[in-house]
């Protein structure tokens, strides 16, 4: 591992660099944005993006996830793997829905999709970048910028110093596809389930385009909450997964399902907004819920009150 010892001094180059080109993207996506379609965002607001995870129980087609989507006012979308599938399985074809995409003026700001590339097995470790690749060639066909990197598998005992040298190997990988994976935090996995685990690998990997994705509710479970955030450089920050748990049960007996709409819940949400605009970070915030009350609830009016409730709470 020597060739991932370096010097203090330039980790914190590295790390001027991450801030610099992070923030420059961001503002360069925002500048190119298209208007919203229901309700324009004030400046002051992040762009909002949704996470297809919020109107997962309805098992829509993605073309109609689209349109929901773009209808209710977002400016991105986020979809998963097996959506990617199945529209291809009804005949659908990647690059028209990546179109559409564009067309209803949306962008795709990320992608949710699970292989084991952190894992110690080097043979389970080789099938999962295969896997990814894969993974990789599908979602730049939709015009994706990145993808999640979740600790996926058998991560248990993988030291953060070789996590961090197969995250390069992942990053150099996905730049033939203009993709950039980024260290996702699971607040209930055995590895990568704290904030500070996920900037290591970042930085020890070295690597200009190296990014970690937080999740108010993983990093509530996981034990290291929202407060650390503000210590962050926005550039670090490849997007942020939005949503608000409530007060009981405690952190470590939550589950997926008690996420909430942001501001339903106890999470300090006015804090970390403020937090995420002290550090420079200019990029998008992905609404992702998997309630199952709202599952049960007409997809547009889920929608509409999720992004709805974020604006108010951003507003405050």
């Amino acid at each position: 591992m020597s060739e991932l010892r370096i010097h203090r001094r330039e980790v914190l180059q590295r790390g001027l660099a991450l801030g610099a080109l992070g923030t420059a993207g961001a503002r360069q996506a925002l500048a190119s944005d298209p208007p919203a379609r229901v309700t324009p965002a004030p400046a002051a607001l992040f762009p909002v993006s949704f996470n297809t995870s919020t109107l997962r129980g309805q098992k829509l087609p993605l073309v109609e996830l689209v349109e929901i989507v773009a209808k209710a006012g977002y400016q991105g979308i986020e979809p998963w793997m097996d959506e990617l599938d199945r529209h291809v399985e009804s005949g659908g074809s990647l690059k028209d829905i990546g179109k559409r995409i564009r067309d209803h003026g949306l962008k795709v700001t990320g992608g949710i999709a699970f292989f084991e590339w952190m894992v110690d097995d080097e043979s389970r470790r080789k099938a999962a970048f295969e896997h990814a690749r894969q993974r990789f060639e599908q979602f730049s066909q939709i015009g994706a910028t990145h993808l999640a990197a979740p600790p996926a598998g058998d991560v248990k005992n993988v030291s953060l110093l070789a996590a961090a040298e197969r995250y390069r190997a992942l990053l150099e990988m996905a730049a033939d596809f203009g993709i950039v994976p980024a260290v996702e935090i699971w607040g209930p996995a055995a590895n990568v389930c704290r904030l500070g685990q996920a900037v290591c690998i970042a930085l020890e990997a070295h690597h200009l385009r190296a990014c970690i994705l937080p999740d108010v509710y993983h990093l509530h479970r996981g034990g290291s909450g929202l407060a650390d955030v503000g210590k962050l450089n926005g550039g670090i920050l490849a997007g942020f997964h939005l949503n608000d748990y409530p007060a009981s049960p405690p952190a470590g007996q939550l589950k997926d399902a008690d996420r909430v709409y942001p501001g339903d819940g106890v999470a300090p949400l006015k804090q970390l907004f403020r937090d995420l605009r002290a550090i420079g970070y200019r990029g998008a915030v992905s609404i992702e819920l998997f309630n199952p009350e709202y599952y049960k609830q007409d997809p547009m009016v889920v929608a509409r009150t999720a992004l709805e409730k974020t604006r108010r709470v951003m507003e405050e």
